[in-house]
Order: structure tokens, then sequence, then C-alpha cells
């Protein structure tokens, strides 16, 4: 799915468009039915706000175009204030809160996502069969049916993946090599094989790209590359949804025609009617840990990992303790922090049920105190992995992350999980299964997004109101020209100011950024040689380093942990940006290294400026103007903050693509070897672009790549603050080729729009209020314990 993108400002041609009909929005006891009393009561007045926020704009909207509907030309200022209407009514109300559960196969994602939206088997789960490595979103929807939209590699796409497919089987058959059983290799052949056989049939791995092209896949593929599923009730939807996503291993024979087009499923989202459990603006999103040899769906993966809003890595109980597999998971989770929107990360042991008491007994070491049954064994054992886990956890994020970060201040860092103990209840209460508590941790988030989504929209409207009656008003002094050109020549020197605080706060990440390279030039021999070699040798490894170089030295399967030789190679380079990278973009406590602090710091100067000069000219306490300058500045400084996180992922990646646009040409050279020795010659022809591109300076361009995708992120929000301030600045003044004409009277809505602002502060105050209470009710006497 393309990533959310805020929507831009009408074109002067959409002045006179309706604006976009609602969908049909589900009543307030069924959207709500998700959340807890004090929850759903703050919930309900903020969507009460917005609802009569968009009602005051949709009035305004609409007496603005009955009033200059037949004119033969609109000034300017009107043009902008219509479309910035329009702009505010068909604003979503929430973007999506994406919560990603990543995790390998068999680490019970599918479970947990049945147990939260209280669906035993409704998501297939791993067992004999194998479900598929697509990425999954759950959410609850405003329809009265369960649906499911199961999303199709595109022609073009398939056949990038075919090309690939069959170089890589080929390279596997060439004379002189030896035989090797493919389902005994690294994976790469056999998933290749497979593939092959559920689109085409037993047989088709033997077959060349062209003649493939000619063949006819065995399912049924719609022209439109989606295929929908519809049914009442959630088991019959998931009977339907069954054959697509679950598919035996090996045997492609006797498969139904619904499974065999597997392979080309790029992702699949499923709506639920109106959840009980999971409110209306939430998507648990179920995320494979390694990504996809298809660029496309690999491309998905990771801009899907880095939307997420927060990440649960799933582990089991019998592979928390260690691993690379796990590692991995938590590193990639940690870099969403870094490039993306993720704030949260947190750990999520599954399957706690799972304990063998005599072998718990023994093992032992917590002093004196006595385990009387397996009940009181699970809860002990699941407190120390709590313990443990998040003390290495917290470890961890501190050395990646800075001091102050968000991820470092949540109290649950670990969650410990039984999902069949869920439906059982026969060692553990449901709250002590800890999936409440996750239904728990969605609630307070979507509450958290919205009181912040209706707070600035309420003020955004607001000013707009404000600009709407000026335009009526006679408050146009003499000397108010000459005090706007002040406040110009103000901005002005706050912007230079500005640049050089950028500045500044981006040439923290050159020191720790040089250091990365020295280190990188020391060690990437030795990284190179682990990523190269295997203990069991190169059976096997022939393939799989074939597909690492046909997709430019990157390797994702569903069976192996990635590979990512130029990640490898300038981890070190991460190791010492990591810190001062998330600090750079962190929000919160004001500090020379965070570039969030500068901005605001900018838009206090403007705002007191604007009260400064509001005084001087004489406009009253209470002026319009001067409360849309204030008003408004904050709304375009605010949206600042989507394109600087937008920037942020091509600025934490640019060394790695430099890495890799700089080795490109000696991948490729590498996948075209074939004949004896073929791995090891592969190997020597990597080892030998890698030498002869450090000799040239590789590190040092991703230096400057870095450095140089810093100075165009300064650049651009120059340019942006330019120029929506110079616009914001002609709107309120008097001069200029007829900017204003006598509009509507809109003293009414303005009225009512500053009403709801003040109610602001009112719905936050009851809020909290409840919440307190909810808490104080809580501390009741626990229900009584299962049986043990």
């Amino acid at each position: 799915m393309a990533e959310t993108e805020p929507r831009p400002h009408p074109a002067e041609d959409d002045v006179f468009k309706e604006p976009m009909k609602k969908r049909r929005r589900s009543g307030p006891g069924q959207r709500f039915r998700a959340l807890q009393s004090a929850e759903q009561c703050a919930l309900k007045e903020y969507e009460k706000l917005e609802s009569r926020t968009r009602r005051v704009l949709s009035n305004t909207y609409q007496k603005l175009l009955q009033c200059v509907f037949l004119d033969d030309s609109i000034p300017n200022g009107v043009k902008y204030l219509i479309n910035r209407l329009l702009t505010l009514i068909e604003k979503p109300s929430l973007d999506p809160i994406y919560i990603g559960l990543f995790g390998s196969t068999g680490a019970g994602k599918s479970s947990l996502i049945n147990a939260i939206i209280q669906q035993a088997m409704f998501l297939p789960v791993s067992g004999e069969s194998i479900c598929t490595s697509c990425i999954v979103q759950v959410r609850s929807g405003c329809c009265e049916q369960y649906e499911a939209k199961i999303h199709l590699l595109s022609d073009q796409e398939w056949k990038e993946e075919l090309k690939n497919l069959t170089k890589l089987l080929h390279s596997a058959e060439e004379p002189g090599r030896e035989e090797v059983d493919p389902w005994d290799g690294d994976g790469a052949v056999e998933e290749a094989i497979w593939k092959l056989r559920m689109v085409y049939g037993t047989g088709a791995e033997r077959k060349n790209y062209e003649e493939l092209l000619r063949a006819k896949p065995k399912g049924k593929i719609p022209t439109s590359r989606v295929i929908t599923l519809k049914a009442e009730e959630a088991g019959e939807l998931s009977v339907k949804l069954d054959p697509y996503i679950r598919t035996q291993r090996r045997d492609g024979d006797g498969e139904s025609a619904e499974t065999r087009i597997w392979p080309l499923i790029k992702h699949v989202e499923v709506t639920l009617p109106k959840s009980s459990l999971i409110p209306e603006g939430v998507v648990l999103v179920d995320i494979p840990g390694t990504g996809d040899f298809n660029s496309k769906r690999d491309e998905m993966w990771k801009k899907t990992i880095d939307k997420c809003s927060a990440i649960w890595v799933i582990s089991d109980i019998e592979r928390v303790s260690g691993g690379r597999a796990h590692e991995d998971l938590l590193n990639e989770s940690i870099k969403a922090c870094q490039r993306g929107f993720c704030r949260d990360v947190a750990l999520v042991v599954t399957k706690t049920d799972k304990l063998h008491l005599p072998e718990y007994l023994r093992e032992r070491k917590l002093g004196n105190q006595a385990v009387q049954s397996q009940r009181e064994a699970v809860l002990e054992r699941n407190e120390m992995i709590k313990q443990q886990r998040s003390r290495n956890l917290k470890e961890k994020l501190k050395r990646k992350l800075p001091a102050d970060s968000k991820a470092l201040e949540t109290s649950d860092l670990v969650y410990t999980v039984s999902a069949q103990e869920y439906w059982q209840k026969i060692l553990l209460t449901e709250e002590e299964t800890e999936i409440p508590k996750l239904r728990e941790y969605i609630r307070k988030r979507l509450l958290d997004e919205k009181r912040r989504m209706v707070t600035k929209y309420v003020t955004e409207a607001f000013g707009l109101l404000l600009l709407t009656d000026s335009f009526n008003s006679t408050e146009n002094l003499p000397n108010e020209h000459l005090h706007l050109s002040g406040l110009r020549r103000f901005v002005e020197e706050r912007t230079e100011l500005l640049e050089k605080a950028m500045e500044q706060c981006f040439a923290h990440i050159e020191r720790p950024l040089q250091e990365g390279v020295r280190v990188a030039r020391t060690s990437y021999r030795r990284i190179l040689g682990a990523c190269l070699v295997r203990s069991k040798g190169n059976q096997g490894f022939h393939q799989t380093l074939k597909a690492v170089c046909l997709k430019n030295g990157i390797y994702a399967s569903r069976t192996l942990a990635r590979i990512d030789l130029n990640q490898a190679v300038t981890q070190p380079i991460y190791d010492q940006i990591d810190p001062v990278f998330g600090g750079i973009f962190r929000a919160g406590k004001p500090a020379d290294s965070a570039l969030m602090p500068h901005i605001d710091a900018f838009k206090h100067s403007l705002q007191e400026k604007m009260a400064e000069i509001g005084i001087r000219s004489g406009w009253k306490c209470e002026s319009y103007k001067k409360r849309f300058l204030i008003q408004e500045i904050s709304a375009i400084l605010g949206g600042l903050e989507g394109y600087i996180l937008r920037r942020k992922r091509r600025i934490y990646e640019s060394v790695t693509s430099s890495i890799q646009n700089d080795l490109k040409p000696y991948y490729e050279e590498a996948a075209q070897i074939t004949g004896k020795k073929a791995c090891e010659r592969m190997k020597d022809v990597i080892r030998r672009g890698v030498e002869r591109q450090v000799a040239e300076g590789m590190f040092e361009r991703a230096q400057e790549r870095m450095q140089h995708q810093f100075q165009q992120l300064k650049n651009g929000i120059t340019e942006k603050v330019k120029g929506s301030i110079a616009t914001m600045l002609t709107l309120v003044s008097s001069q200029g080729d007829g900017l204003y004409k006598e509009l509507a009277d809109v003293s009414s809505e303005h009225r009512e729009m500053e009403k709801l602002h003040r109610s602001l502060r009112e719905v936050a105050e009851n809020a909290q209020l409840r919440r307190g209470m909810q808490d104080f009710l809580r501390m009741s006497p626990s229900k009584a314990s299962p049986r043990t």
C-alpha cells in the first residue's frame, strides 16, 4: 500500500468544487463499542467537536461560493480562503494508526490478532501448512459484512520476478556443477521451484522465461488484479480466505485454483464490521520477518514497517532468549524509529502457557519460595522474562535512540501473552493472558491521536474563520502597511536565523558520521567475510548468493534470515550516527541538536512580533487580524512536521543506497557467472568490487550523500516557510490589487467557531478527570483465578 500523503491545497480550478461526500458513518453507539466508558466519553466529545467544526466550515464555504459565484474575477485572497476551507472540509477525520506485528513464521502473529479481535480461527495460523509471507492488514470498518481484498502483483511486477526466478533455477542446472538436492540447500532454489510449480504446475521449473510467459497460469487471475471476498460471518470469510494464503510446502499437485495464485499475492486487506474490540481507525498489520524476494513486495515490506506508529516484535517463549532472527527483528524495529513514524517498540512474548514444570523446577534459581502449581510457575516465569527482556530492550534502545526518546518513556516494553489460554482459561485468567492489556494500549493510542488531531483541526479552522470575518472588518488603519512591511523584514531576518540554527543542528551528525566512516574502512573485510563464508561450505549457498546478486546485494527468504550486504558493511556507520540522528528528529525537550525546537522557537518569535505590531498598529486586543496571524503561523509551521518525517527516511537510507549504487555493477557481474566454482568466483567479484570502491572513496561518498540530503532538507524547509508566510502576510495586508471585497456575513459562524475553540480545554479537562476516576475504580479485587 502506498504511503499516506497529506492532501495538498486544491488548485485554483477547484474553487467551485463541491466537497466530497462522506462515507456513511456508523452510529455512535456502534462506533465506540471498542472503548471503555471513560475513553468512550472522551472520544465522543472530540468527535462532536470535530463534527460541529466541519458543519461550521461547510456553512462558511457555501456562503462564500454563493457570494462570488457570478463574479468575473475573484480576488486572490478569496480564492486562497475558499480553497483552504475546502481542504479542511475534506481532510480525513484521522489518518490510520498502524500497529505492526513483526515476527517470523510460527511466532504467533495470526493467533494473537485472532485473540485481539475475538475470532478464534479467523486468520489461518502456521501449522503443517505454511501461510504466505505477504502483509495482512486487519481493520474495523463501518460496513455490516466481513470483507477481504487480495491484491495481486501487476503483470509487469510478476514478469520481473519470473525472470529472476528462472535465472536462479537455470544457474543451478549449469553443466559441471555438482548435483545438489534443491530441498537441502539454503532455500533460494527451493522457493523458486515451489513458486513456479504453484503458478504453472509440475515441471514449470524446467521451462525457460519465454516458455513460462506463454504458459497459462493454473489459477484464475482477475484483470483488476484484486480479488474481493465478502461474508456475513467471520467463519465464512475465513473459509473463503484460507485457500489463498495457505499452501502445502512442496507438492503443488492437487491444489485448488485459489491456492495456486498465492505467489502472486502482494498484500491482503481484511475489514471487520464495527468491531466491538478494535476501534475504527486502527489497523493491525501482520508483517513477515524478512521481507520478500520480489522487489515490489520487499519495498512494501519496508514502507509498511516505516508507517507503523507502534511495532510489536512477536517472539514465542522458546525463541525469545536469543537467536539471530530475533535480534534482526528488534534491530529492524529500532531502525523504524529512526527512519519512519514509529514511536513505540515493544516485545510481545507469545505462547507463554508452554512450560514443562519438572524441568522448570529443576532449573529454577529463585530462592526458597515454593512453587505449588503449573499456574504459579507460568506467572513467575513470565514476570522474570518481563524483567530480563525489558532491561535488555531498554539498553538496546538507549544505544540507538536519544535519552529522551518516546520509546524509552513507555512503562510496558514487554508483554507476556497466551492466545491459547485466552480462549481456554485453564491456567490463567483473561487479564493474566495480557490480551486485554494490548487492547487497552490500542484504545489509548487511538484516543491520544484523536485528541491531537481534533485540537489541531479546530485551531486551524478557528484561524480561517478569523480571516474570513476580517474580510468584512473596517479595521484598516493608515499605518498598517508600514507595520506589515516591518513584519516582512522581521520574517526575513528570523528565517536567516532559522537557517543558521538548522545548519548548527545538522552539524552534530558530521563527527559521528566521519567516525563511522573510519570504523567502516577498518572493518568491512571482516564483515564481508562473515556474510560470504558459510560454516558448512558452499553447498546450497551458490543459489542464495546468486539471488543476493540478482537483487543488488539483498535477499529475503521465507526460511532464512534476511541478507543485506549493503546494510552489513555500513552498519559501523549507523552504530555511530544512530543516537545523534534520532536526536535531530526527536520532539520534546529543547536542545541544540534537535530540529523541531528550532522551528518552534521560530514560530513563537513570529507570533510575539505579530502581537507587538498589532498593539502598535492600534489593532484591538482581540483583533481578528492579529489572532489570524498567530493561528495561521501555527498551521503553516505545523505542516512542516509531515514534510520532515517523509524526508527523514530518505536521509537515513542515503548511506546504504549510496553503497548499493556503487556496488551494483559488481553484483550484476557476479550474477552472470556460471560453471565450475561459480560460488567462489562470485565471491571474488564481490570482494574485488568492494576493495576497489573502498579505495576510490565509497564510504566517503556515502557520507557526502547523507550530508547533501540534510542540506536539501534545510533548503526545503526554508523555501516552504518563506512562501507560506509571504502568502499569509499578503492576505492580511490592506494593500494590493482588488485583494479584498465585501463578502457574505459569517459573523455567526465565527462566534460558533470561537465557542468550539474554547471547548477544547474543557474537553481535555473532562477526559483527564474521567481517566482518574476510572483508574481509581480499577483498584478493586481481581477476579478469581482459574483452577490450578
